[in-house]
């Protein structure tokens, strides 16, 4: 059945809001559509409650702080830490309020090794991504704080199916040494495919021991990433697939006929005064390239769409109606699945 769910930044501060919104509006999706309730992220509560501020969280052993760039590694357990900590805790009090009861898919987005090694900093020098050795621990650390957060989530909401969404947005540069180091005269080195492979296996088989039945791998916008999520145990690939063109889905294709889910995130619905949002062209974002590389039709059961991050000046309204819109769409996707 097709599915639809989101990737997890949502707007406002209010964590219980957020969860109960999210939670009772995908709860209760029409029968040809399985609504699949998220873990909300919410930015607007500053650097402490973003993806990183929620990964730093969740990385043992690792303490890290702010510092003038952004997140840096720190030689002891700070302010910082305890701040993006106790926002943690908030978010999962929130959600065993909110999915009380709930018994069914959900998704748990968080950060992955590779985009945060891209983004913080060692304690002193460049980004984490400059030291092999501190790759390597990152992705440790990720998947140990990844199944842990993992068996907390199945702990408040007993009858949750979590399915994990590792969101690895810089993943694509990070494999083809595209990401700037701090002096910005050059890149840091690359970090080879089998690498990344094995450090999204890794994760992905400390999730499923912790009781996720998937760990699905988003790569962004650029589907050159795929490749590597595909040769990886991840369960499935994730990937924004408005403009990719042909070559891109060419490379969804060969993932898919591989046995890799698709979950495909879609733009919002364009609209017009006089007819209104248009739900038929956000699902045709989907359905036209589909067709064009040759997929069949019954495939689009198992593809998962996803409500991409809200703009920054969005509020909690119009997060709400983009989410409703796509499960309009969805069900468009889903009786085309049936033609």
């Amino acid at each position: 059945m097709t599915a639809v769910s989101g990737v997890g930044p949502w707007p406002g501060t209010d964590a219980l809001e957020a969860a109960t919104t999210v939670v009772g509006d995908l709860a209760d999706t029409p029968s040809e559509v399985e609504g699949l309730p998220f873990a909300p992220l919410l930015p607007a509560r500053g650097p402490w409650g973003d993806a990183t501020g929620a990964a730093v969280a969740l990385l043992t052993d690792m303490p890290a702080e702010l510092g003038p760039h952004g997140w840096k590694l720190a030689d002891r357990p700070g302010r910082d830490l305890e701040r993006a900590r106790a926002l943690a805790r908030e978010d999962l009090d929130a959600l065993a309020v909110a999915a009380h009861g709930y018994v069914g898919g959900f998704v748990l987005p968080v950060l992955g090794p590779f985009t945060f090694a891209a983004d913080v900093y060692l304690a002193r020098g460049d980004k984490l991504l400059s030291d092999h050795g501190a790759v390597r621990d990152v992705v440790a650390a990720s998947a140990e704080g990844v199944a842990a957060r993992v068996a907390d989530l199945r702990r408040v909401v007993p009858g949750a199916d979590v399915r994990v969404l590792l969101r690895e947005p810089l993943l694509a540069p990070v494999l083809a040494g595209a990401v700037p180091g701090f002096s910005g005269r050059a890149p840091l080195r690359r970090v080879p495919g089998p690498v990344v492979a094995e450090g999204l296996g890794a994760v992905a088989d400390a999730a499923r021991g912790a009781g996720a039945t998937a760990l699905v791998v988003h790569g962004g916008t650029a589907w050159s990433a795929l490749a590597a999520v595909g040769a990886s145990s991840a369960d499935g690939a994730a990937l924004a697939v408005a403009g990719i063109g042909e070559r891109g889905w060419e490379e969804v294709a060969r993932v898919v006929e591989g046995g890799t889910a698709l979950w495909a995130e879609l733009p919002p619905q364009a609209s017009s005064q006089c007819a209104g949002p248009d739900v038929v062209g956000q699902a045709d974002v989907l359905l036209r390239p589909w067709r064009s590389v040759g997929m069949p039709a019954g495939g689009l059961r198992d593809v998962v769409l996803l409500a991409g991050a809200p703009p920054e000046r969005a509020i909690p309204d119009d997060a709400r109606g983009a989410l409703a819109g796509l499960v309009r769409a969805a069900g468009v996707v889903a009786e085309r699945a049936e033609s």
